[in-house]
């Protein structure tokens, strides 16, 4: 799949390859654009001109299944005045646009993003003795950019990513993400539009929990207060063995108070989920969105998934390891993967026929209605309603395994379609689940063992008749079946 090698073989080998002195041959063996984000990384380390790369053996706009064409690897001495310890420092090369002649990115312009307009970066701290930076941090890298590049939902600073594994397959603590700006590499302007530095940072279940509740900015903020937990330059440490919630008891009490008076900043997750108009008969499936066998949901128009998408953009992707969708020469969820697919037909099925118009869908009142999600997504409920919904706010629910969506809006959220007459309505599969202030906290209280999952026995239903409201918590499996 990849290889690693010293980056100095041009001009297939990228970007570790030429003379610092920028003579006539250098350009023309760098694309333009991967030279921009070379040039940052030799501002940084004009000592290393040829480091480590993992490479894509087969390029992704040649059918390859990797999107990054490199992850350059350095040596990083830290800075022990900031009490910064000595790591290893990875940089991406592909979520930009590196060619600018629309293999991979679609060029839009100078003034604006490249490709995506980022790329990530990792800080490993070195182990004692280690001569060489470890290679895996470059495979946890290519698993984001696929999701990236899949789903077309970039990435922002104070985003979280729940991996729900440790990210060197290890036994570490260490099972998730957060993103924040590189400490150290500057935004660059490439000829392709500019191109700024997202590093991914590690965290625990329970950090990711704290960001979720609260938000991403405060997390990463109490953890570059400890100096173990990542310090000034967040650096990942696989290594740590305790949350920074027990080095230090008193920052719980930081995040209490900051959820209590901001309320969350996490505006919707990608899950696993469904609804049913339970309004309607069984057999009326024109308009329903059961998951039941034989229903063929209609696609979400584009102004839909447009407005969706950036009600997720600075949301939690809730997605866990293996649900991060790989690109190959395969059919997945119905997208042909056979090539590049371009902001375009990534989203859309084999037959654009499929796609309803936005106009032409009705937007319909319900009167009863069904949820279900998986125990992830369901555990995230009192979030929505606690730190969303109580604060004037809306939460999303996108499905990853179709074009179901569930909305939760309050009182006054503008641009809704659901109201205190009509709390339920459905624009094509968008739900969209109006909750006044009042229903809010009695749903809380029924709904408090959500807050202890390891208590949790599955299926779960819990039921509002009055409201026709009912919510089912089922197992992944349910939402994991080829025939749904």
């Amino acid at each position: 799949m990849e290889g690693v090698r010293p980056g100095g073989v041009p001009p297939a080998g990228g970007p570790g390859s030429g003379s610092a002195s920028g003579s006539g041959s250098f350009p023309s063996l760098f694309p333009p654009g991967l030279h921009g984000i070379y040039g940052e990384c030799r501002r940084l380390y004009p000592d290393q001109p040829n480091p480590l790369q993992v490479t894509a053996i087969l390029k992704y706009w040649l059918g390859g299944p990797d999107p990054l064409d490199y992850v350059s690897m350095y040596r990083n001495v830290g800075n022990p005045a900031l009490n910064v310890p000595e790591h290893w420092h990875y940089v991406s090369f592909g979520l930009s646009d590196l060619y600018g002649d629309n293999r991979v990115h679609e060029f839009t312009g100078t003034d604006g993003p490249s490709g995506f307009g980022f790329e990530l970066t990792f800080r490993l701290k070195r182990e004692t003795g280690e001569s060489a930076p470890p290679t895996w941090p470059a495979e946890l890298m290519q698993g984001l950019a696929r999701y990236v590049f899949q789903s077309e939902n970039t990435f922002c600073s104070g985003d979280h990513v729940s991996w729900h594994s440790p990210l060197d397959n290890s036994e570490s603590r260490i099972q998730h993400m957060l993103l924040t700006e590189d400490p150290q590499m500057q935004p660059v302007q490439t000829p392709f539009g500019v191109v700024t530095f997202l590093q991914i940072v590690g965290v625990c279940t329970e950090e990711l929990h704290a960001a979720q509740q609260w938000n991403g900015q405060g997390i990463l903020e109490l953890l570059r207060t400890v100096p173990v937990a990542g310090g000034p330059w967040l650096i990942t440490d696989m290594r740590r063995g305790e949350t920074i919630f027990e080095i230090d008891p008193h920052l719980q009490e930081r995040v209490d108070k900051g959820i209590e008076t901001d309320g969350s900043n996490l505006s919707g997750v990608s899950a696993k989920c469904a609804w049913d108009d339970l309004s309607r008969p069984p057999e009326d499936d024109e308009d329903s969105r059961s998951i039941c066998i034989g229903t063929q949901p209609r696609r979400l128009s584009g102004k839909d998934t447009e407005q969706i998408r950036e009600t997720l953009r600075r949301g939690l992707e809730i997605n866990s390891k293996p649900v991060l969708p790989p690109i190959n020469a395969q059919r997945q969820n119905g997208l042909n993967l056979d090539r590049a697919p371009s902001r375009k037909d990534s989203l859309e099925s084999e037959s654009s026929a499929a796609i309803i118009p936005h106009e032409l869908v009705r937007t319909r009142q319900l009167e009863s209605v069904h949820l279900k999600f998986n125990q992830e997504s369901g555990a995230l409920i009192p979030l929505c309603l606690r730190g969303r919904l109580l604060h004037g706010r809306h939460f999303t629910y996108k499905s990853i395994t179709g074009d179901t969506a569930i909305t939760f809006v309050s009182t006054g959220v503008e641009g809704a379609f659901a109201t205190e007459e009509h709390p339920y309505a459905a624009h094509g599969p968008w739900l969209q689940i109006l909750l006044t202030e009042e229903f809010v906290e009695r749903m809380l209280e029924d709904l408090e063992d959500l807050n202890s999952p390891e208590e949790f026995k599955l299926p779960k239903e819990y039921s509002w008749p009055e409201k026709k409201l009912k919510v089912s918590i089922l197992p992944d499996a349910v939402f994991d079946s080829p025939l749904h």
